[in-house]
């Protein structure tokens, strides 16, 4: 099998909020430590904007999982699993479609490898 090589930018490529859509799969990536070396993902999907009266700006997402079984986001999350995040559309950072969360891990990989682990 072969992996067909690609060049990395220096920086990541989050999403932006008027990328997003409804529907949509996305991952979450954020780091445990400050060297960047052990890399959390999540898949998510984009649930909508504004979900909550007062809401302005705020983007909420659901996990894959319970999404998949059709888990509303008004549903009583005291009796089940689902999981719902929601933060600014302006902090999307730790956003990101499949092929640059992809690229993210590479860049990962490779500092892993140059601090040998």
């Amino acid at each position: 099998m072969f992996f067909e090589g690609r060049e990395l930018k220096l920086y990541s490529e989050p999403v932006s909020s008027s990328e997003l859509q409804e529907g949509a799969i996305y991952f979450f990536v954020n780091f445990v430590d400050e060297q960047m070396l052990i890399p959390m993902m999540e898949t998510v999907v984009f649930i909508g904007r504004n979900r909550e009266s007062g809401d302005v700006g705020r983007v909420y997402f659901q996990d894959i999982e319970s999404y998949r079984e059709g888990t509303p986001y008004d549903w009583d999350t005291e009796d089940g699993w689902a999981k719902f995040q929601s933060g600014s559309e302006n902090e999307l950072g730790h956003v990101f479609n499949y092929e640059k969360a992809l690229e993210v891990l590479l860049r990962c990989s490779l500092r892993r490898n140059e601090a040998g682990i």
